[in-house]
């Protein structure tokens, strides 16, 4: 008996898939917004409605001075001490680092007070220059560099040893460029080490036992950090609006303040990769460098403003929360052109939005 075999068919074709960047892979707008952003925003509405006053004002700033302490005690604990010695063959590069964050920062920072109009409150001005004292930043530096294809281990060292320099130099050039209104006296020192450094070396001494089990849940402990960040700015506004100061802030003041640290990050980011390109980096190293000696940490500022003002931080720290999301923005947008670009060859489209999708990742991770 024979069987006839049944001819079937050929499959219809796949659809084609849709070119990156087209409008049924874009995601919704919801979803492109850094909820670390909001939150901050959040904070900061909190306070402005329902302020911590009388004796939930004391229990808020011993709350925060708590989660000041847990927050460089993390720092330390995370710290990799052979990572960090590693990374000091980069020496053009920390240098040029250091320079732009704590030399060009301080002279840009007077330049710009001194000719511009920032605000006619003395609050905002006295924020611009402390910004401009405070170290760089890391996780969104290093973020940003691993996007552009730079030299993500020269960034982590970089922003490291900015952190550091910073809880020695940040308090002396705010000292020295503040007058009185961040007086370093003998107290003031006590201060900083009780709540900035004790804690710091307290998490270095501790590494070895508890290093791993940190590295293995960073992810868990992420609202740790992040909380930490939440409660100060709470804790700093809420004394703001204790003291009355935001009504001597109007939206005149505000755009002031915008055009003033627009500008400021525009020197800098051009700064850095002209002090890159005379110290004869290459392009990997410029890239890392650029994005580390153009942004200021808001997790290492934010605590070290509560220390050095203690109730009058209230608007002093707002430049600096307005830099940092200026500074994401314009590290975003350079990373992605960067990383399209490598050594001059235009990246594959699927790499290019593969990365370019990973960016907000890496920036919702990074504060």
């Amino acid at each position: 008996m024979t069987t006839v075999r049944q001819h079937r068919p050929p499959p219809p074709p796949e659809a084609p898939r849709p070119p990156p960047g087209s409008g049924e892979r874009r995601r919704p707008w919801w979803r492109v917004l850094d909820p670390y952003v909001a939150a901050l925003a959040g904070a900061v509405a909190l306070a402005a409605l329902l302020p911590a006053s009388g004796r939930a004002a004391h229990w808020a700033e011993l709350a925060c001075e708590f989660a000041v302490g847990l927050l460089f005690f993390l720092y330390g604990a995370r710290l990799s001490t052979r990572e960090t010695v590693a990374g000091l063959r980069h020496l053009r590069l920390h240098g040029l680092v250091l320079a732009c964050t704590f030399v060009l920062f301080p002279v840009l920072g007077l330049a710009v007070t001194a000719l511009a109009p920032v605000t006619g409150t003395g609050p905002l001005r006295t924020g611009v220059l402390f910004l401009c004292l405070v170290p760089s930043t890391v996780q969104s530096s290093v973020a940003l560099t691993g996007v552009a294809r730079g030299n993500v281990p020269a960034a982590i060292c970089a922003g490291t040893y900015s952190s550091l320099a910073g809880l020695l130099l940040t308090p002396l050039l705010a000292a020295w460029l503040l007058g009185t209104g961040a007086a370093l006296s003998a107290d003031g020192l006590l201060r900083i080490c009780a709540q900035l450094l004790a804690p710091f070396v307290a998490g270095q001494l501790l590494r070895p036992w508890i290093g791993g089990f940190l590295g293995r849940h960073r992810r868990a402990l992420a609202p740790v950090d992040r909380g930490s960040i939440l409660l100060v700015v709470y804790t700093a506004f809420s004394g703001a609006v204790e003291q009355g100061v935001w009504a001597t802030v109007t939206p005149v003041a505000l755009l002031a303040l915008l055009a003033v640290l627009l500008l400021l990050l525009a020197a800098a980011l051009a700064a850095a990769r002209l002090g890159a390109r005379v110290l004869g980096l290459d392009r990997a190293s410029g890239i890392a460098a650029v994005l580390c000696g153009s942004q200021k940490s808001l997790a290492a500022g934010l605590p070290m403003a509560t220390v050095l003002f203690g109730p009058q931080a209230g608007l002093l720290v707002l430049p600096l929360m307005m830099y940092h999301q200026l500074q994401l923005v314009a590290g975003a947008l350079l990373a992605g052109r960067w990383s399209r670009t490598p050594d001059g060859e235009p990246a594959a489209a699927g790499q290019a939005t593969e990365e370019g999708s990973g960016l907000n990742t890496s920036m919702t991770k990074a504060y």
